[in-house]
């Protein structure tokens, strides 16, 4: 079975759209129904099925999917540990994150050291990127950390807090903490559901008993930051991002009465290899934050 075949096939898998997979492959459609047919015939089952204008994947397109991740994960793994043996003058690592302002210091100062290590930093909810690495296309995410998983490793890192941030011109501006039932009555700004900051506000509202609705739901800590600068209203933010920002125009308010907080750290596949490269960025991260 050739290698070409299954990125085909896991090409396929991911989009779900013979067509959107042909051109993230860069090859014609057609050309790639005829390569899945192949590797229909060598395996001798259907892969996928096709009803109406959707594309399923069978019972035995779900096996070789989790072989097929598996195989290429050994590979990689092969690959970082020959890496290994010529040392971090190559290579690559690919870093899902909560938000960029996570890893600034690190990106830096790891870059400074070693240029020629190739780093791709992605960011993305938790969810997703705990979905990247069981995939096998992130090597590390620095995240909220999820409840035990029996195949992530977590390393925490701090603890974080979310606040209330708002243009100076606000008359809370003054304010040197808010409770949670003050701020169910604000109009606010928050991420979407997906994301886990939304979903640590939602978690203390309905421990404490409150119902409490978004006045905005946007997708980034940027957009939600515009909308506290330009008093549209306030935006719930994470504290380590507002430390990050140089800005008078705002003023960051303390969330009390319950804290929403969570543990933000490292997280990797327990079967990771863990190579210098991936073992030397997670050093000077945890030195970053004082670990």
């Amino acid at each position: 079975m050739e290698h070409r075949l299954l990125t085909y096939f896991l090409a396929v898998c991911e989009e779900l759209h013979f067509t959107k997979a042909a051109e993230k492959l860069g090859i014609s459609q057609p050309t790639l129904s005829q390569q899945i047919r192949l590797l229909e015939n060598q395996v001798g089952a259907p892969l996928f099925q096709r009803i109406g204008k959707k594309v399923y994947v069978t019972e035995a397109g779900e096996i070789l999917h989790k072989h097929s991740r598996n195989m290429f994960h050994e590979l990689d793994q092969a690959k970082a540990a020959i890496d290994e043996i010529q040392g971090m003058q190559r290579g690559r690592l690919r870093i899902g994150c909560s938000g960029n302002h996570l890893l600034t210091e690190t990106i830096m100062a790891f870059h400074a050291l070693y240029p020629k290590i190739e780093l791709s930093v992605i960011e993305l909810a938790t969810e997703e990127t705990k979905e990247g690495l069981l995939s096998n296309q992130l090597d590390i995410g620095v995240v909220f950390l999820p409840d035990e998983d029996e195949q992530l490793r977590c390393i925490p890192l701090y603890n974080e807090k979310l606040h209330l941030v708002i243009s100076d011109k606000d008359p809370l501006a003054e304010l040197k903490a808010i409770r949670l039932a003050e701020l169910t009555q604000l109009p606010v700004a928050m991420l979407q559901k997906k994301f886990y900051v939304r979903q640590m506000m939602d978690d203390a509202c309905d421990q404490s008993g409150f119902e409490w609705k978004p006045a905005l739901e946007l997708s980034t800590l940027e957009s939600l930051l515009q909308m506290a600068i330009n008093n549209v209203g306030g935006a719930i933010l994470p504290g380590s991002y507002v430390d990050s920002i140089r800005s008078s125009a705002i003023r960051s308010i303390p969330i009390i009465a319950p804290v929403p907080q969570k543990d933000v750290g490292i997280v990797y596949r327990k079967d990771m290899f863990l190579c210098k490269t991936m073992d030397t960025f997670m050093k000077q991260l945890m030195q970053a934050y004082k670990i």
